[in-house]
This record gives structure tokens, sequence and C-alpha cells, in this order.
């Protein structure tokens, strides 16, 4: 079991439309008081067995090089006048396996409707509560995180997920370490300098969770994290800027701490700025983050509601980002963006919705349900004029003469090298 010290944090940023409160990320630990089991799902099992390639271990054998990375989808640079594919990005923060089994559930949900997610890993659920004292964060006293650490049971269990995750094709991105939010030392007061020693701590717990838990004997994460990690969603949103500025000189190539719309991205501080986005409520006035936490506080403000309002909650939820689904399918086509935590706030109701929303648009004509990883694999390859053009679309905009002309009349480029057609594959785990 995760340990007993996790509570619930919640950061607050001030993100509105028409004048309704809505509230960042906030993260919740894995074990908090009170959770109970979420969703239930598929019984389709994974792999038994990683890449048949030479393991080279790394360090002390907490990770290791195991070859390329299965199950990914190839990116091809669009034909001129081709329609763009749909991308939806299921995210989760905080990442870790706990007596909920969320995040176990989830790699089934995946394997069943062919959908990889993004994992951004709180690196302290790779580390023990008796070793704290190797935490040194940020503006805060050495060994403390608001989110606590972990036990050995825990860290097990979340490395068997994270190396099965990895396997089957999802990306281990960073959600940092300690989760601290607000104007008293919160990461939105960090310089790029702490930021780059919060990421440098991450890495470490990462790549030392045999040392520190003593687990010796177990297998490593199949991936060098120090190749491996490109990505991240900073606790409640905050310190974006400064982060971005530390992650792209250690070798990043995306952030998603941002808020924005439902349009392509574009690249800040050279990295592919991929924000959350404002969606649909359904029956309301306005519009919300893309974010089982933000539908939360917008419907009971705290994550014991009334149970009589449960199944109304999810179901708004679930219509709400099938809306905003819609209307990128049907519209602009830019990627559709998602966040969780694998928490059973007000019931379970959440969990749910994301799972429903998982199996219908998933198995959509023209959909790739895909990490953040494999998204900016995508972008790289494509002409920047192209997607120029395409961030001229707004929010549900559809080219009005149609994709095959408004994408049309330019020279087609040759793919990378090794490149394939972006078709999903019958089988990716």
């Amino acid at each position: 079991m995760m340990a007993a010290t996790k509570r619930i944090v919640f950061g607050v940023a001030a993100v509105t439309l028409a004048g309704a409160l809505t509230a960042c990320s906030g993260q919740a630990g894995p074990s908090a008081p009170g959770a109970r089991e979420g969703a239930h799902g598929a019984k389709k099992q994974g792999p038994k067995a990683g890449p048949k390639a030479a393991v080279r271990l790394i360090g002390d054998g907490s990770t290791a090089y195991t070859g390329k990375q299965p199950h990914l989808l190839k990116p091809q640079r669009l034909k001129p006048g081709q329609k763009p594919p749909q991308f939806v990005v299921f995210s989760w923060d905080g990442a870790g396996e706990d007596s909920q089994r969320l995040f176990s559930h989830f790699r089934k949900v995946g394997r069943k409707y062919d959908a990889t997610m993004t994992y951004f890993l709180s690196a302290v659920y790779l580390l023990p509560e008796d070793k704290r004292h190797l935490y040194d964060p940020p503006q805060h006293s050495t060994g403390r995180s608001d989110i606590g650490f972990n036990d050995v049971e825990g860290i097990s269990d979340t490395v068997e997920q994270l190396r099965g995750a990895w396997l089957e094709g999802n990306e281990i991105g960073t959600h940092f370490n300690g989760h601290f939010c607000g104007k008293d030392g919160g990461v939105g007061t960090w310089s790029p300098e702490e930021w780059t020693s919060e990421i440098a701590q991450a890495k470490a717990f990462v790549k030392r969770w045999k040392t520190n838990s003593g687990l010796k004997n177990a297998g490593p994460l199949p991936f060098d994290y120090d190749k491996e990690l490109v990505g991240a969603r900073t606790p409640c949103l905050e310190g974006q800027k400064n982060m971005m500025l530390a992650a792209k000189e250690l070798g990043f190539r995306y952030d998603s701490s941002g808020v924005g719309k439902q349009v392509w991205p574009k690249k800040t501080e050279g990295l592919w700025d991929i924000p959350l986005q404002l969606v649909p409520v359904p029956g309301r006035a306005f519009e919300t983050l893309s974010m089982d936490y933000n539908f939360m506080i917008n419907q009971s403000r705290t994550v014991n509601g009334d149970p009589a309002q449960h199944e109304f909650w999810g179901n708004q939820m679930r219509d709400g980002l099938l809306q905003a689904f819609d209307r990128s399918y049907n519209g602009n086509r830019a990627p559709l963006i998602i966040g969780n935590h694998f928490e059973s706030w007000n019931g379970g109701t959440y969990m749910r919705a994301i799972e429903e929303t998982i199996k219908t648009v998933c198995v959509k004509r023209d959909v790739r349900c895909v990490s953040f990883k494999q998204v900016v694999d995508w972008l790289d390859v494509q002409d920047p004029e192209v997607l120029a053009k395409m961030r001229t679309l707004e929010v549900g905009e559809a080219p009005k003469e149609g994709w095959a002309s408004f994408l049309a009349n330019r020279p087609a480029a040759a793919p990378s090298a090794g490149a394939a057609s972006p078709v999903k594959q019958a089988e990716r785990h």
C-alpha cells in the first residue's frame, strides 16, 4: 500500500470563463484518506514479455536500456490536401499504484481500446518514507513533500505498472516531486536553477529506486530515464515559464502545464506548448479545464459530495469531453488534451467518465489516442507552414473550402527516415 502520509493538496489557479471558478490541477496523493475503489474494467491481458533485445543495466540496475520502445505509431508528414488525424491525449498526474489499483485498471482499458497514454510520475512515489531526507526541495526543508512519500510495497507496485506501461507504448513523463503550490515556496516562485535541481532529483529517484527501496532483486525499468523523459506537467499548473527555461536545457521536447483552447499547439521557449484545454460543461454557461479535478471543483468543491449527484456529475464530465472531442473531430482537428488523477473523488464518477470517453472516441475513424511524445513526434515531421496554417483555425472551425483545398498546393516532402503511415496498428500492445 502507499504510505499513509499522502494527503490531498488543492492548488487554485485563476482560470475562469464567464466569471466561473475553475481550479487548477491540484495533486492528490495515491492513498488519500477515505478513497474508495474506482471504476472496474476490462479483462484483456497485456504482453508477458518485453522487447526482444539485450538488456543493458544502467547505474544500480534500477533502469536499463532494452531497445526501442515497442507499440508506437510512426509519424509521417501530411500529404498535400490530407486531413490531419484526430489526436486525443489522456494523461495522468502523479501516476502511482495504490490499493485502488487505478493505474493497472487504466492500462487494461488502454489495451482494450487501442489507446496509449502519458503517465506523469511524481518521483517521490519511488522514495520510501525512511529515505525522505534524500529529497532537498527548493525553498523547503530537507525531507518535506506535500504529497508524502511511499513504502516498499507501494514502490514495488508502482514500478510494476511503470514497467508494463512503457512496454505497451505508454509514455513516462514527470510531475516532479513534492507538489508544492501557492505563494509560500510553491513551484510558481521557483527560479530556473531551482527547477533544474527539482528535475535532477526527480530523475535520481527513478534511476536509484532499487538502492533507495532495498528491492535489489526486482527487475529494472526497461528504459533510460535520461532519454525517456521529454515532457512534464507542473504541480497546480504553476511555474511553467521558469520550468520550461530549465527543461529546454535538459532535452525536454514539450510541456503540458498551460491553459489554452482547442487549437493546434505552437512552440514556446523551444518546447511544444501543449496545454490543458477549456471544454464545455453541459448545462452551464461556462467552460472549465479538461481535467477531473476541475469538474469536481465546479460541481461539488469537495471530493466527497452528495452521493445522489455522483452519476449526474460523471455524466456531465463525460458529455463535456465528448462535446469537446466532436468540435475538434468535425472542426479544426486540434489535439484534444485530457488530464486526470488516479483518484475516486465523488465515488469514482470521474474515473467512469474517463473510461466511457476512451471507449467512445478511441475506436473512431482517423482517431489516434496516443501519448504526448507521439504527438510531438508527429508535429516535428510536419511542414511548419502547414502547422501555421492549421493554427489559424479557431475552436471547432473546419476549413470552409474543405481540407483538400485548405492544405493543397504545396510541395510534398519526403518523410523522415524509417517513417510510415500513421495508420492504427492492428495490435499495439
